[in-house]
């Protein structure tokens, strides 16, 4: 029997097409999935003629593996996981590989490959991005685990990838144990900005210029040309969508009777939950989360707008000009939004040991992923130039036009919220920015003597007014401080641990 390159557990959508794909490739793949239907409908459909060998039985698939033996899961995330690991191991040597291509939780992922190095099994957690199309014709790649284990399934990896304008496979090593997922995780943590954002700008175009959808989706089209800094496969299928009708040959479109009920599988709230762990600021992200919970209350939504308005009416200004400062505003968010999510990389990577490459971690998102777009050749030419970035808005080519046009931006949001718009998302990248650019927070100072006057928890001191350092001591120590709130006079003093 001739003997597979590397297997497939799973033949749900994603599952079935990355087998095909890989097979398109050269290489000769054996398939499972828990109810044999599935594998036979593959095998005796797309996959007949082809070099796609068809198990029914754990032990036979695993049998027809080529040592080292290479699996890739396509299941569900979780406790299916769990399952399958502990099923393939009554059949497995030292030396084997396990792939977890699900959209995993990174913590699973590091405890699945403390487990299995035990056992001298490899184990690698890769993320998979780009969806149905992505998976047959060539998704982005984001493998964590051991080197060694790479380097079994690089080969194919790389031929399976989806390829960049300049040829270069859109796949390389992330880096140990979960940092693959967590990079996945991260990935989609974007994509929900991403899709925020671009959602508003047309809530916008909506309830200011009363713009039809097939009005937006010609603007939206003009956006998506080369060249352009929105240019991305997001505003392309946006584009595209939005001129689908409700029925054939009718006026109204689909977008305008699809229900405003976002449903999520859970990587944004996961980005989230990891951003409040390592103390790094993500409100874009936070912010397209908390929309799509927002979207699930359509009950309380009907009741509460009984009781409350916003103020609505159609623009009056010129829309040329709008759809200019729309553009432009929507670009300074992405930016902002993109720069949540390379902090938050970089704050894993150094307080998990991820040693993350954040430029080839960009390369390798310019194709085949959800959130590809132009504007990621700019963040991976940045990163070339600048690999010790503070954050992304520090890179010149992104600095000079956020300072030179982030009064439109501001103006966007005014307007929005004079034509109703809640603008969520570009509200939290406008703030972001405005935090990230103040040596001084206003806001923090009067917090930290609140916490100081009702809860003794003192605070640090500044040099002055003209110099916005923290104070230290002759060792670099930040120097602390609490004011006796009750005592008359109030005397400050140093505390000291």
């Amino acid at each position: 029997m001739k003997r597979a390159d590397i297997g497939v557990i799973g033949m749900e959508v994603m599952g079935k097409n990355l087998a095909l794909n890989i097979e398109s490739r050269g290489f000769t793949v054996a398939i499972y999935n828990r109810t044999g239907e599935k594998t036979k409908a593959l095998a005796e459909g797309p996959g007949k003629g082809k070099d796609i060998v068809p198990t029914y039985e754990l032990k036979d698939f695993v049998a027809a593996l080529k040592v080292p033996r290479k699996i890739m899961l396509m299941v569900k995330e979780g406790a299916p996981v769990d399952n399958f690991i502990e099923q393939l191991l009554v059949f497995l040597s030292p030396g084997d590989l396990i792939i977890d291509g699900g959209n995993s939780f990174f913590k699973d992922t590091m405890r699945r490959h403390d487990m299995l190095s035990g056992k001298n099994i490899l184990f690698i957690g890769t993320g998979v991005s780009g969806g149905e199309e992505g998976a047959l014709k060539g998704p982005s790649l984001m493998p964590g685990g051991p080197k060694e284990a790479y380097a079994l399934v690089a080969d194919i990896f790389k031929a399976i990838s989806a390829k960049a304008y300049d040829g270069t496979p859109c796949v390389t090593y992330i880096g140990p144990h979960g940092a693959g997922h967590f990079v996945k995780m991260t990935h989609n943590g974007i994509e929900y900005g991403d899709m925020e954002l671009i959602g508003e700008v047309i809530w916008f175009f909506k309830n200011a210029f009363l713009l039809s959808a097939g009005e937006i989706a010609e603007i939206l089209a003009a956006w998506n040309q080369p060249g352009d800094l929105l240019r991305s496969y997001l505003i392309e299928i946006t584009a595209d969508s939005m001129t689908q009708k409700h029925q054939a040959g009718k006026d109204e479109f689909l977008v305008d009777r699809v229900a405003d009920i976002t449903r999520m599988k859970g990587t944004g709230t996961w980005t989230v939950q990891s951003a409040l762990e390592l103390l790094v600021p993500i409100p874009t992200i936070a912010a397209a989360v908390f929309s799509r919970e927002m979207s699930q209350d359509k009950d309380l939504r009907l009741k509460m707008a009984k009781y409350l308005s916003l103020p609505a009416g159609k623009f009056k200004g010129e829309r040329k000009e709008l759809v200019s400062l729309a553009h432009d505003a929507l670009y300074i968010a992405k930016i902002s939004s993109y720069a949540q999510g390379m902090a938050l990389l970089q704050a894993a990577s150094n307080h998990y040991g991820f040693s993350l490459n954040l430029g080839e971690i960009a390369r390798i998102w310019r194709a085949g992923c959800i959130i590809r777009a132009q504007f990621l050749d700019e963040i991976t030419q940045a990163y070339l130039e600048k690999p010790d970035l503070p954050n992304l808005l520090a890179a010149p080519r992104f600095a000079s036009f956020v300072c030179a046009n982030l009064g439109k931006l501001a103006q966007f949001i005014s307007v929005a919220h004079q034509a109703g718009v809640p603008a969520l998302a570009m509200t939290a990248a406008y703030d972001y920015i405005g935090q990230l650019a103040s040596p001084v927070m206003v806001s923090a100072q009067v917090a930290a003597l609140q916490r100081d006057y009702f809860g003794a928890h003192g605070y640090f001191k500044i040099a002055g007014p003209d110099n916005p350092e923290v104070l230290t001591d002759s060792n670099g120590k930040i120097r602390e401080f609490h004011t006796e709130w009750m005592v008359p006079g109030r005397p400050e003093k140093e505390v000291t641990k």
